[in-house]
């Protein structure tokens, strides 16, 4: 348990780390943009593969284990499509950027409905991390749990310009960001505790959060970092931290 809290509080801190980056630098370059998001895609589309969608079918019992995973992907991605619907996450909000936003209320309006995005999007994916635990090994769910890290770091660089452009002060902006993090380390500890009380669920719990995080990096991830100009940096990226992470996984699972 003790190990699981910690990596909640890992996960949740990545936020805060990204929005400590985010005071430094609040307009970083596109091109570094791209290439770190892309290469958090490649570690998390392994960490999903690896780490979840396959011990899905190891835990499964029969010739259904596969017709459970496939459903348990699936619903994942719908999960996290229906979610896309009610608040677009981070590329389709792209346009809240405040130069297109004259009017204070509207600049408050759309940072507020970013930063809500955000850390609606961070629950299920912290639910992925938690869940990854039940799978009994500690070396995937900590790679599951890397990768998204990873992503969150970039995620909590974004979430200051826009909280700043309002008026914000400094120290209000940085709790908000803390507090998106927050979410994530509640949705850990619910994946967690939900595989602990039934075992009879994760086979599907795993499947699911691995369709969550294959939904986040196909419809969200790399949509953005191809999306300036830089594809051929970001695919080698991605595909640099897909490796990364698969070797990680080979050598130390």
């Amino acid at each position: 348990m003790t190990i699981v809290l910690l990596t909640a509080l890992g996960v949740g801190a990545a936020t805060g780390v990204g929005a400590l980056l985010g005071f430094l630098f609040k307009h970083p370059s596109q091109k570094s943009s791209d290439i770190t998001l892309s290469f958090a895609a490649g570690v998390m589309l392994a960490a999903a593969t690896v780490g979840l969608i396959l011990p899905s079918l190891t835990y499964g019992e029969g010739k259904g284990a596969i017709l459970i995973t496939i459903l348990g992907v699936l619903a994942g991605a719908v999960c996290l499509n229906l979610i896309d619907r009610l608040v677009p996450h981070l590329h389709k909000l792209s346009g809240s950027d405040t130069e297109h936003h004259p009017a204070s209320g509207d600049r408050i309006n759309k940072s507020w409905l970013f930063v809500i995005a955000i850390a609606i999007h961070n629950l299920p994916e912290g639910i992925a991390a938690g869940v990854s635990f039940g799978s009994g090994n500690t070396v995937q769910a900590l790679a599951v749990a890397g990768g998204i890290a990873l992503q969150n770091i970039p995620e909590g660089m974004v979430i200051i310009a826009p909280l700043l452009s309002t008026g914000m002060s400094r120290r209000r902006t940085l709790a908000i960001a803390l507090l998106t993090g927050v979410i994530e380390i509640v949705g850990t500890l619910i994946g967690y505790f939900a595989v602990c009380l039934s075992t009879a669920l994760l086979p599907f719990a795993l499947a699911f959060a691995g369709g969550t995080m294959l939904y986040v990096i196909s419809d969200e991830m790399i949509p953005e970092t191809h999306a300036h100009g830089n594809e051929r940096e970001a695919t080698y990226a991605h595909l640099i931290g897909f490796c990364l992470m698969l070797a990680l996984n080979f050598l130390l699972g």
